[in-house]
């Protein structure tokens, strides 16, 4: 199975041989998604060639929005490519990329089953009251509510966290994208994220949840047009926008400034803030999970999320690396075997 997890500009991929719930990886590698006029899938052909793996006999795509139609991961036939170009108007910065990317691969390995598998199918098990954004029915009837994401993250956690997943389980995804989940006997409840990847806690260059009116603000006061807020909303805000040039928390620890601090301590106090607002979904809490680049590698960041805490008493807290590519390679065994 060749796993291809598309972002907005690099590509992870690997090669594993599944069967069943045994997943054993051939190949990770890393590569752009599509840049200096280079095609990211003659690199693939190449290094699978140069290696001596053989050829897949299936491929899953991580897609991160199937937009209101399409809630489970999937076989691509001509009809769910429809839905994904529908769903591009969800996740700008993500869909189209991995949508070429899927076109690319018929080229490239003919006759070769694709799956989708996609970052909101975890969270089609919310209840309305979760689900439901306060706006007018109209609105809500054309797609408009929360969808959540990472999905393909918090069911790795679930997976590998086996017989064992407690009651009240809050997930952490804490990267360059970052999002918490409410698990409840290992189904998502509740999430920070919204309609799109931009709402929730603070990220590398996304703001999280920001005030609606800032952005009627800017284009009434500065001329932003949809295009321009996108671009603010998408890759100038967060822990970019913040420290005043870089989203790598690393570098922030690295460099003591005024905005670096600044930085820093909203990301913390953001995080606090929707972890206990998880636990409200929950009604309390038995473990909370820490993943993604931030929450696996950085210690110091979690401690100070931790210690925020010390209020709600005494629950567990683990750190459980995320396996989001072998989820997509399990995803299409079963999808294709």
């Amino acid at each position: 199975m060749l796993a291809l997890n598309t972002g907005s500009s690099s590509l992870k991929y690997g090669l594993y041989r599944v069967d069943g719930d045994t997943c054993e990886a051939l190949l990770t590698e890393n590569t752009e998604s599509a840049g200096n006029g280079s095609d990211p899938v003659t690199t693939i052909v190449g290094t699978l060639r140069d290696k001596g793996l053989p050829a897949p006999d299936a491929i899953g795509h991580r897609l991160v929005h199937g937009g209101p139609n399409v809630r489970e991961h999937a076989r691509i036939d001509e009809q769910l490519m429809v839905h994904l170009d529908e769903a591009r108007a969800f996740a700008p910065l993500h869909v189209p990329a991995a949508v070429q990317m899927v076109k690319r691969c018929r080229v490239a390995f003919p006759g070769v089953p694709q799956v989708a598998c996609f970052d909101t199918a975890f969270h089609a098990t919310m209840p309305e009251v979760a689900r439901t954004l306060p706006l007018p029915a109209d609105l809500r009837a054309g797609g408009i509510e929360r969808y959540g994401f990472h999905g393909l993250s918090y069911e790795s956690i679930v997976r590998q966290l086996g017989d064992a997943v407690p009651a009240r389980l809050v997930i952490a995804h804490l990267g360059n994208g970052a999002s918490l989940c409410a698990v409840r006997d290992g189904k998502s409840i509740d999430t920070t994220m919204g309609l799109t990847p931009t709402g929730g806690i603070v990220m590398g260059t996304r703001p999280g949840d920001l005030d609606p009116g800032v952005l009627i603000y800017l284009m009434r006061e500065r001329g932003f047009d949809a295009r321009r807020l996108e671009t603010l909303v998408d890759r100038e805000s967060g822990l970019k926008g913040l420290s005043g040039g870089t989203s790598d928390m690393r570098e922030l620890h690295t460099m003591d400034t005024a905005a670096s601090r600044l930085a820093l301590d909203v990301f913390v106090h953001a995080a606090r803030k929707q972890i206990a607002g998880m636990i409200a979904s929950l009604g309390g809490i038995d473990l909370l999970v820490f993943t993604g680049g931030i929450g696996e590698n950085d210690a110091v960041t979690r401690d100070t999320i931790l210690a925020g805490l010390q209020w709600i008493g005494d629950f567990d807290s683990r750190v459980i690396p995320t396996e989001e590519d072998e989820q997509i390679a399990r995803h299409t065994w079963r999808l294709t075997s």
